[in-house]
């Protein structure tokens, strides 16, 4: 598996580039500062992967994600940034993930399996149209299994509302369906794209893009309405500047 870097911090880039080759297989061809140049690179150049920096020169890294999903052959991208606020942006361009500086060595791990075992499903080449389970390489990266009457639902995030926590295990609502995973509400959400999904309560994880209406409540927390259900998700008062600073209130 080939992979380039684009990080105009140098120190940043020399980190990343030995945390890939510690913890996989994942060979780095190539490492940029510069926008344009991975442009220009990526025209005679194919790579399976690209760990990418919002912050760069000449093109920034989401406007240069946007160019390269238009690609026939489209390599999985992975943003590693100190902006949340373009979370959403990377999700539309079908981002393989985004893990937010300064990032854990656990963390990144984590993704480099993940990236690895969806590499090795893409080899593998076309399935079935109706072997479900193996449809999940097709599905997009942007899944997570979810557990219901004793089978496992491949489920894309952004389908995800909230979590709620109910004593050892956590339910998990989409606009349609309830899912009950056998795993505290911690765990759960470790499994979620940080920039989107927030603890805004020791119970509850809400995904930020589905909040419809920020509702004030007493001693200065918030109630949340979200897009298309009824239910109402607090903001504890310890997790209230942390909200107001991800929301920009």
């Amino acid at each position: 598996m080939k992979a380039i870097i684009v990080e105009d911090e140098f120190l940043a880039q020399e980190e990343l580039n030995y945390l890939i080759r510690q913890h996989s297989d994942i060979e780095i061809v190539a490492t940029f500062d510069d926008g344009m140049d991975v442009l220009k690179y990526l025209q005679q150049n194919d790579v399976d992967a690209i760990f990418l920096d919002i912050n760069i020169p000449s093109l920034n890294g989401v406007f240069l994600a946007q160019n390269i999903s238009k690609f026939a052959q489209k390599p999985y991208i992975i943003f590693i940034t100190a902006y949340k606020e373009h979370a959403v942006e990377a999700f539309e361009v079908d981002a393989f993930d985004y893990i937010l500086k300064p990032y854990h060595e656990a963390r990144i791990v984590t993704m480099l399996q993940k990236l690895e075992n969806a590499w090795q499903l893409r080899q593998s080449g076309p399935v079935p149209e109706n072997n479900s389970a193996a449809n999940t390489s097709r599905i997009g990266q942007h899944t997570i299994n979810l557990m219901k009457d004793e089978r496992i639902i491949v489920t894309d995030i952004n389908q995800i509302y909230y979590a709620a926590a109910q004593e050892k295990v956590t339910l998990v609502y989409t606009r349609r369906e309830t899912f009950i995973m056998p795993m505290n509400i911690t765990e759960f959400c470790s499994r979620l794209p940080e920039a989107v999904f927030f603890r805004c309560h020791r119970s509850y994880c809400v995904n930020l893009t589905k909040i419809r209406e920020i509702v004030p409540w007493f001693n200065n927390t918030y109630i949340l309405r979200l897009h298309e259900l009824e239910f109402e998700v607090p903001v504890s008062r310890s997790k209230v500047k942390t909200f107001r600073a991800l929301m920009r209130l």
